[in-house]
């Protein structure tokens, strides 16, 4: 039975990575040598914003962070929320006392930036956010099942990227592809790469786990 289910925040709780992508590319590009394309940042992807920078700048990588964190911080707008019914999935995890947690490669501030314009502060029973010099979400993931005290056939991880079926088979726990946005292509390689367990909305992730997780 699943105790613990762990959500990734970009691409899988709202659709936060154009935004992502657009503030690095705006407030990063004049401390790099060039400007920077889709392609420059994508392959930063996995560390958190400090390691992105230090990827891309070789010196002033302060002032960039600094300068991200503004852009970031602004081009959060009302138009900008949640997936519908990821909310509403969480509070039912959490009101039949599933352990609900975060796991993230954002860095603390833009982790904070985010979850604070969603109102989604408290959602979650602990947070784990990413490092600069490595992805360490297959770490955060063993931390969870030692302080929870739970095994891996107890916990499932919900995220969008090939690295988060990765990172749960390194230490054998269910990764629950989050496709509702991914494009036609994408699904197909999630498909073979987690065949089963691959979902095309939110709605049928929570058909899933009302049933494994013996939601009432």
């Amino acid at each position: 039975m699943i105790k613990l289910v762990a959500f990734d925040l970009d691409g899988t709780i709202a659709d936060t990575i154009p935004m992502c992508i657009e503030a690095f590319k705006q407030a990063v590009s004049p401390y790099a040598s060039k400007i920077l394309s889709e392609d420059d940042i994508v392959k930063t992807f996995g560390l958190n914003e400090e390691g992105m920078i230090k990827e891309v700048v070789s010196e002033d990588w302060e002032k960039a962070l600094i300068d991200f964190y503004v852009k970031y911080k602004e081009m959060h707008t009302v138009y900008i929320q949640p997936f519908a019914g990821i909310r509403e999935l969480i509070t039912e995890l959490k009101k039949n006392s599933i352990i609900v947690s975060l796991i993230t490669g954002k860095g603390q501030r833009s982790c904070d930036i985010t979850l604070h314009h969603f109102e989604m502060e408290a959602l979650f029973d602990s947070i784990s956010i990413g490092s600069p010099d490595r992805n360490t979400k297959a770490e955060s993931m063993t931390e969870l099942m030692s302080k929870y005290n739970i095994q891996p056939a107890e916990m499932v991880y919900v995220g969008d990227e090939f690295s988060d079926i990765t990172a749960c088979s390194k230490v054998g726990i269910q990764c629950l592809s989050a496709a509702w946005i991914a494009s036609l292509s994408k699904m197909k390689k999630l498909e073979k790469e987690n065949q089963g367990y691959v979902f095309s909305s939110i709605k049928s992730l929570h058909s899933f786990l009302k049933k494994e997780a013996h939601l009432v």
